[in-house]
């Protein structure tokens, strides 16, 4: 029986979904899908990403995006800055809260960000300190926290280091992706163990992709280790970047179904998170990757 009772979900799909669409979407139809999803009943919708148009175009709009939205009291609008420049520009159009990220493995690190693990913390003091001035809550990603596509398996014990070390920085929370989906329930036991020797249950999250069909399993084993924290995407929005056609983030409305199913309590609305579904989803020309959202679609 799982050790939680309730459970926030953390919503990536305007932001982490959205930015693997090869088709722009207008600021309008972010923002409309954003303001859907709070009046489903999240509390935490990462809005956009503060990075250069040059490298993800999707998010170009990111300061519009923010300074358009109609903010719902009791919801928090995250955005991804990468660097301090990123931070900046969040900052001025009013950002509450942002998201950095590293990652378990150096040769994923070097490839993505081309730096160390431990150069690419030392990149983000300048945002912390920025943070803690304004009074802008930071969240920690931590990817490839199962496998990574260069090195295959990840060693539990850098995810745990990584981890505390975000903590220490004064990340409020740290989410744990299995970025490559390769996880089983017994992978995600295993790294949360080592990981909760050094961060506690009630600090992490868990961000998985179902790349391999298994991401509602490493859920549950989250669940089950007392992790009250799970990352989801409105329609599955989101492939896998490693591997051509798989599927990536797991769908909010997927995870909501079985999360009632179970009896723990969300606050989220399954029936409004089904029509954002489909209103991103229509509007992007696919059905979504969800398979409770096209089991439900309402005719």
């Amino acid at each position: 029986m799982t050790t939680v009772s309730d459970v926030r979900l953390y919503e990536v799909g305007p932001r982490d979904g959205l930015q693997n669409e090869q088709k722009l979407v207008p600021t309008e139809v972010k923002v409309t899908l954003i303001e859907k999803l709070a009046a489903a009943g999240l509390t935490k919708i990462e809005a956009t990403s503060f990075v250069s148009p040059k490298w993800v175009p999707q998010m170009a709009d990111s300061a519009q995006v923010m300074t358009d939205l109609l903010r719902q009291d009791g919801v928090d609008y995250p955005v991804l800055t990468p660097n301090l420049k990123g931070f900046e520009g969040a900052s001025a159009v009013g950002a509450t809260e942002v998201a950095i990220f590293a990652a378990a493995s150096e040769s994923f690190s070097q490839k993505n960000i081309n730096c160390s693990i431990e150069e690419s913390l030392e990149r983000f003091q300048p945002i912390m300190a920025k943070a803690a001035e304004q009074e802008i809550a930071v969240r920690g990603y931590v990817s490839c926290v199962v496998g990574c596509p260069y090195e295959g398996r990840v060693d539990p014990g850098v995810v745990a280091d990584v981890s505390a070390k975000m903590m220490a920085m004064g990340c409020y929370e740290v989410s744990l992706g299995d970025t490559i989906g390769v996880g089983t329930p017994k992978d995600i036991r295993d790294m949360l163990t080592v990981v909760m020797d050094q961060v506690l249950a009630d600090k992490l999250a868990l961000h998985c992709h179902d790349t391999y069909g298994q991401a509602l399993a490493n859920i549950l084993a989250g669940l089950d280790m007392g992790i009250g924290v799970i990352d989801s995407s409105v329609a599955g929005l989101g492939g896998c970047p490693y591997a051509v056609g798989a599927s990536g983030n797991v769908a909010t409305e997927d995870v909501l179904y079985m999360l009632n199913g179970m009896g723990i309590q969300t606050g989220v609305d399954l029936d409004q998170i089904i029509e954002a579904a489909w209103y991103i989803s229509d509007f992007l020309g696919h059905a979504p990757n969800s398979k409770v959202a096209v089991a439900l679609r309402k005719t």
